[in-house]
């Protein structure tokens, strides 16, 4: 008993001061985070606005303010991100704001999950094209410049590549992973019902390389996105059509010099040379602090998010009107069944219950649905539809489609008052499918396990996952999923007004960029997020101020902090080469947890189609 109460006591001490410790890294984590939100922030006059590339661009808004800097104070990096409308509202603002010289651009985007796409890229992109209108500069200073990075920086009034940098941008390919053979040694077994020729997302773990339809669409797709992304480069640097295709697939990665001869970059210059002329430029020429500037998200702090016009607050304060406001509804991500928390998902219950909490709102008199999603389970792309349908009854609902809206994302966007798309979102893919894995090789031949069954129906164990599916089985599931594609095809037909016979010839699961999707009918016009927006404002008859609602909204404290410190161990893990390869398998195999429909039926993309 001497020993038992021993023991006791020192595990009752040692959980108390684990729970101390605890609670002191929780109080130090909030004054620091006290520290990082009461920190004022200065605008010199005539300074540069910059811009540094160095994060991953998302729909949704950040989670918690100052959760990246804290993380980095753990020693992680902290996965820094900015939300495209805090883009977009900072450069709009700077544009009227008297003490903004002008932007620098520089580093390197870090895509992650669905950000920085290139349609969310083109709005930034539009943002600093207003800019320049201005008649202020863009500068902008290039080490290794990909496609993304260049594609944006393609604006600038200058362009500086350091001398030892290069544009890294021989063109858009989609190289996705199959795990049919992998699956064959392990004993695992797959089999699918679909519909639609083009309806590809199986083909990873049921095949070894690609099918020749899903290679003509995935090649159809990349075509239209590169000739937009290479004409509008073109374009901005005034260069004759052809010219940067030629020297692309001539040199692959454009060094210094050839950069230069093809006047993609207007001069080569090391970092040093950039620094003091924007001392310069800044009134700060020969003098040892550096020149005049503010980044973007410290200048962003500044704008509201509220009204159609962005203004600095300190510059001009926004007199709300009493019309009412506007909700914004991210749903970025996979889509599935259920409630929940985690990044890059979006679950049909929790985005449902946003909408219907901004339907049964009277103060929200229009709601802006963003999606960013491939898709995913057909019942919570239903479940969310629905609340779309009842929304649209009471208030306007508009569609702005981000990087990629196909699948169960256009599920979800199709009975919208109108829908808005970039010319390089990735939509349509309106077909379905089932995937059933078995693991009988793995359990019985490989680990000598065995099953038997009792059972009171012929159907009762269909839904195993020890044996193979019968014949009965696969043609019950197949009827499952023709019923869902037709009611698929038939939505499309009634909210879209289009004849069956098109519907039925653009589906069959094949995906379209948003230029030819605007073509065919699917989406109603070219535009992004801040189009949606004026939009459904004018629609609402809101005027120009009015108050913006958005969902997600942010996380509690603990859970943001424990996602910080799982971050840092994440990145440790998964770093270099080998990392990136185990984080894409891991990845690329992470999409049969989400496969958790209740009918095992999905609308969802090639969740391999990533373009690099």
């Amino acid at each position: 008993m001497k020993n038992f109460f021993t023991s006791f006591f020192a595990t009752l001490s040692a959980l108390l001061v684990f729970c101390g410790g605890a609670l002191v890294i929780a109080l130090i984590a909030l004054g620091a985070l006290a520290a990082l939100g009461d920190k004022p922030v200065h605008v010199p006059k005539g300074a540069y606005l910059v811009v540094d590339l160095a994060v991953n661009i998302q729909d949704s808004p950040e989670q918690m303010e100052g959760l990246a800097e804290l993380a980095e104070a753990f020693g992680g990096r902290g996965g820094r991100h900015l939300q495209l409308r805090q883009v977009t509202r900072a450069i709009e603002a700077a544009t009227s704001d008297e003490d903004i010289a002008g932007i620098f651009l520089r580093g390197q985007l870090e895509p992650q999950g669905y950000g920085s796409g290139y349609a969310a890229l083109r709005e930034v992109r539009e943002a600093l094209l207003a800019f320049r209108k201005s008649g202020k500069p863009i500068k902008a200073y290039l080490t290794y410049a990909t496609t993304r990075d260049f594609y944006l920086s393609s604006v600038a009034s200058e362009i500086t590549l350091d001398p030892y940098g290069a544009i890294l941008m021989p063109g858009l390919a989609s190289q996705p992973m199959f795990f049919a053979k992998a699956f064959e040694k392990f004993g695992i077994g797959v089999q699918v019902t679909r519909v639609g020729k083009y309806k590809a997302a199986v083909e990873p773990f049921t095949r070894t390389d690609m099918s020749p339809e899903n290679r003509a669409q995935t090649q159809k797709l990349i075509d239209d996105l590169w000739l937009e992304l290479v004409g509008s480069i073109e374009g901005a640097r005034s260069l004759k059509f052809g010219d940067l295709q030629k020297a692309v697939d001539e040199n692959g990665f454009l060094r210094a010099e050839p950069a230069l001869a093809l006047k993609l970059v207007d001069r080569v210059a090391y970092w040093d040379v950039v620094l003091e002329d924007l001392k310069a430029d800044t009134g700060r020429a020969g003098k040892k602090e550096t020149f005049k500037q503010i980044g973007l998200k410290d200048y962003a702090k500044l704008v509201s998010g509220d009204g159609l016009v962005a203004h600095r607050r300190s510059d001009k304060k926004v007199e709300l009107t009493a019309r009412g406001r506007l909700g914004i509804v991210y749903a970025e991500g996979v889509i599935v069944d259920g409630d929940g928390h985690e990044e890059a998902t979006v679950y049909g219950e929790k985005v449902a219950r946003q909408l219907r909490e901004l339907r049964l709102n009277d103060q929200v008199k229009a709601i802006v649905l963003r999606v960013n999603s491939p898709g995913g389970s057909a019942s919570a792309s239903e479940m969310i539809q629905r609340e779309v349908r009842l929304t649209q009854q009471v208030k306007p609902v508009v569609v702005s489609m981000g990087t990629v809206a196909a699948s169960g994302g256009y599920w979800i966007s199709t009975y919208s008052d109108r829908i808005f798309a970039e010319p390089t979102t990735i939509t349509g893919s309106i077909g379905v499918f089932g995937m059933f894995l078995n693991f009988q090789g793995l359990m019985t031949e490989k680990l000598g396990l065995t099953f038997d069954t009792v059972k009171t129906g012929k159907f009762a164990d269909a839904t195993t996952v020890v044996r193979p599916k019968t014949e009965d089985e696969l043609a019950l599931f197949q009827s499952f999923v023709d019923w869902i594609y037709e009611e698929f095809t038939s939505k499309v037909v009634e909210s879209r007004k289009l004849d069956r016979a098109v519907v039925e010839e653009i589906a069959q699961g094949r995906v379209w960029s948003g230029k030819e999707a605007l073509s065919l009918g699917l989406v109603d016009e070219l535009g992004g997020l801040s189009a949606a927006i004026n939009y459904a404002a004018e629609k609402a008859e809101l005027g120009n101020n009015f108050r913006v609602v958005e969902y997600p909204r942010k996380k509690l404290f603990a859970e943001a902090l424990t996602e910080a410190i799982e971050g840092k161990r994440r990145e440790q893990a998964l770093s270099g080469p080998l990392g990136l390869m185990v984080r894409e398998t891991t990845e690329q195999l992470s999409v049969l947890n989400q496969f958790n429909d209740p009918r095992g039926v999905y609308a969802r993309l090639p969740f391999d189609l990533r373009l690099k």
